[in-house]
């Protein structure tokens, strides 16, 4: 018989996470588990405040579809495909949709890019965040992050500018990613734009609200990407009337490593870069995507280095590379 099993698991960040909407010491997931025949797959989601998912939410949507999915396991029916069918896209998707690639790979006794069809996942650079704080304080955690030559920049609407280019100045070698969050009025964004000119700049992440990057919204002369703006492969004609040039992938948007790769190439082939992104997360949450990096131009899977502890058979991490995860761990 097919066993359903969701759990709760917390886990320690190392010193607290601030972004312009909130600051975090822990953060709290949900786990899949799913065995048949002797093997497991598992997959893991963060509930997200942003998108209005918690923890008790998320563990109600797999609940709901419980009898199905067991049912689904015991006479091996369950699919990717049918899983679009039971949950929308979003975190508790993501879960299901992942355990049940491990499991197949674990089953199957093959490598989850094999029965993807996609090529094998190779080492590569993350980026590195660094949370919102002062001026000061980000140049400290710059000059400290300096393995790392992609640098991302949690930024809000208070001495942004003056962040940035603190960081630029003391770390002159280090191509930036500009995250908002959101943050940017769009009185503002001009201003904000212009004075960018010159910097070291690899993106500018999510500057205007959701909902308010209309059309011709962004100027033009920077790469912006969008992150709370996308969802599907339906958001991007959108954004790119609106003007982004790349496009931030997040299983636990858009529903798991199934959708995530359908995204990936819909974006490339309408000219977009691609960043492999995250929540943070524990390795679990981020091996999927790893697996997916081919595809990616950015890869911003630093999530278990916020961590105090991650989980066991992390993913391995070699100064600014990280590398694809070992069988024990995921796929």
């Amino acid at each position: 018989m097919g066993t359903f099993l969701i759990s709760h698991n917390r886990w320690p960040l190392m010193g607290q996470f601030r972004i312009s909407r909130s600051t975090l010491s822990q953060i709290d997931m949900v786990q899949v588990t799913l065995r048949r025949s002797g093997f497991e797959g598992r997959g893991e989601c963060r509930p997200y405040a942003r998108y209005n998912d918690t923890v008790k939410s998320v563990t109600a949507q797999l609940e709901s579809i419980r009898d199905t999915v067991e049912n689904g396991l015991e006479n091996q029916s369950l699919t990717a495909e049918r899983l679009t069918d039971l949950l929308p896209a979003g975190p508790a998707l993501n879960a299901l949709d992942c355990a049940l690639w491990d499991l197949r790979a674990k089953t199957e006794g093959r490598p989850i890019w094999e029965i993807l069809g996609t090529p094998p996942p190779q080492a590569r650079k993350t980026a590195f965040t660094l949370s919102l704080d002062t001026p000061d304080n980000m140049k400290k955690a710059a000059l400290e992050a300096k393995a790392y030559p992609l640098l991302k920049l949690k930024i809000g609407d208070q001495d942004a500018l003056n962040c940035v280019k603190t960081v630029s100045a003391a770390r002159p070698d280090a191509k930036l990613i500009i995250d908002a969050n959101e943050a940017i009025k769009i009185a503002d964004l001009k201003s904000f734009h212009a004075s960018l000119s010159g910097l070291n700049i690899a993106l500018v992440e999510q500057p205007l609200p959701a909902g308010q990057d209309g059309p011709k919204s962004l100027p033009n002369g920077l790469p912006y990407c969008a992150d709370e703006s996308l969802h599907s492969a339906s958001d991007l004609r959108r954004l790119k009337a609106a003007g982004y040039r790349a496009v931030n992938v997040k299983l636990d948007k858009c529903g798991g490593i199934s959708a995530a790769l359908t995204l990936m190439q819909d974006a490339k082939s309408m000219g977009f870069d691609v960043m492999a992104g995250c929540m943070v997360g524990s390795s679990l949450a981020m091996a999927p995507m790893m697996i997916l990096e081919s595809f990616a131009d950015y890869i911003d899977l630093d999530g278990p280095l916020l961590l105090a502890q991650d989980c066991e058979y992390g993913l391995q991490y070699d100064g600014p590379f990280v590398h694809p995860p070992i069988r024990k761990l995921w796929g």
